[in-house]
């Protein structure tokens, strides 16, 4: 009956399990809803692109962000719109400043159930570490642990990739890396459809649509959704420089800016042996002169597969996702208004109040 179905949210009963994987559930349609999981079975098509879903909710969803782009679940806070109710309760803990995740050993809570997060943090609770590097000091609790540990000063790295030959000290390295040459990607949003081939890369990227960013500037309280990114401001702050060029004593804060500097002690374009033969301009690189060909040939092999649109550069079709998934990641350091290109972020500086110090800074 109706009644015992509900009563089901209160006792926790889940009386329908999956026969292939053991899992459990309280009503029915969500079991026959999982099973597609196995199966494959995708019953549920978007009439405007022909793209399948497993659930209907997610059905719904991709066409909210992707057709009709309406944001239903707006944040009463700031009046951003989300096109899911669990990201908008997410992106809410941000006002409340909530951490309903709450660590068993030590009581320290957290924002958000990234397992990840909790992991990383209970390792500071991990009191016995007994084999310790010879070389280092470093402890681990595994024997095994230690052994992959010890690669890192060896150079060991005995996972090889049988199509390129590059090594890794670890299988499950390797295993992401062979998914360059594939072009598998497993892991994807809920939200938008975008996919990955690493796990990490997918959890960076939800941080888009949930707003998080967990790793804060101890100096100035500004928050990076990717941890390489607050470590790279932070040289704003340190002055640190670590990328020296080999010809002369001048250093860098990012290793972008060294490359670009290098390009100074170039004599006669050397370090551009990659000519067109249509132009004669020099490239560094011989896969940034196949991708400039395309200009003479108007060839647009970088599609979007969301919408079809051609590009014919790799970067180009990242910008143009932006679109897509709503992306803004380059920030407005006066305001915090977000854009999606840093030519958008350059003109929005000039019509700024103090934009032209900002702009030229």
């Amino acid at each position: 009956s109706s009644l015992k179905r509900h009563q089901r949210t209160h006792t926790g009963e889940r009386p329908y399990s999956c026969a292939q994987c053991g899992r459990s559930f309280s009503w029915s349609g969500d079991l026959k809803a999982h099973q597609r999981v196995h199966t494959g079975e995708r019953p549920y098509c978007c009439a405007q692109c022909g793209r399948s879903f497993n659930q209907l909710g997610t059905l719904k969803t991709h066409q909210r962000l992707i057709h009709t782009g309406e944001r239903p679940f707006v944040c009463a806070q700031c009046g951003k719109g989300f096109n899911q109710l669990g990201t908008l309760k997410t992106h809410q803990r941000i006002h409340t400043g909530e951490r309903p995740f709450t660590c068993a050993h030590c009581g320290k809570s957290f924002s958000h159930a990234l397992p990840s997060v909790l992991r990383v943090h209970q390792r500071t609770h991990a009191a016995e570490r007994p084999f310790g590097c010879p070389q280092c000091g470093k402890g681990f609790g595994q024997r095994r642990y230690l052994q992959t540990h010890l690669r890192v000063h060896g150079g060991e790295k005995p996972f090889v990739c049988g199509h390129c030959g590059k090594g890794f000290r670890k299988a499950c390295h390797l295993t992401t890396h062979q998914r360059v040459h594939t072009g598998e990607r497993p892991f994807c949003c809920d939200q938008c459809g975008r996919s990955f081939g690493d796990p990490g890369n997918l959890k960076k990227h939800q941080r888009v649509h949930t707003g998080e960013k967990p790793f804060a500037c101890a100096q100035c309280g500004k928050g990076f959704g990717v941890l390489g990114n607050l470590q790279k401001h932070q040289r704003v702050h340190t002055g640190e420089k670590p990328f020296s060029c080999g010809q002369c004593d001048k250093r860098f804060g990012h290793a972008w800016h060294l490359k670009s500097h290098q390009l100074v002690h170039a004599a006669g374009g050397a370090a551009r042996p990659f000519r067109c033969s249509r132009c004669g301009r020099g490239f560094a690189r011989a896969d940034r002169l196949r991708t400039h060909a395309f200009v003479h040939t108007g060839e647009r092999p970088f599609g979007c597969r969301l919408c079809g649109k051609g590009f014919g550069a790799p970067s180009s079709l990242r910008r143009h996702l932006r679109v897509h998934t709503g992306e803004r990641p380059f920030g407005c350091r006066l305001c915090g208004k977000g854009f999606g290109a840093p030519s958008s972020l350059r003109r929005h500086l000039r019509a700024h109040p103090g934009g032209g110090v900002a702009a030229s800074a």
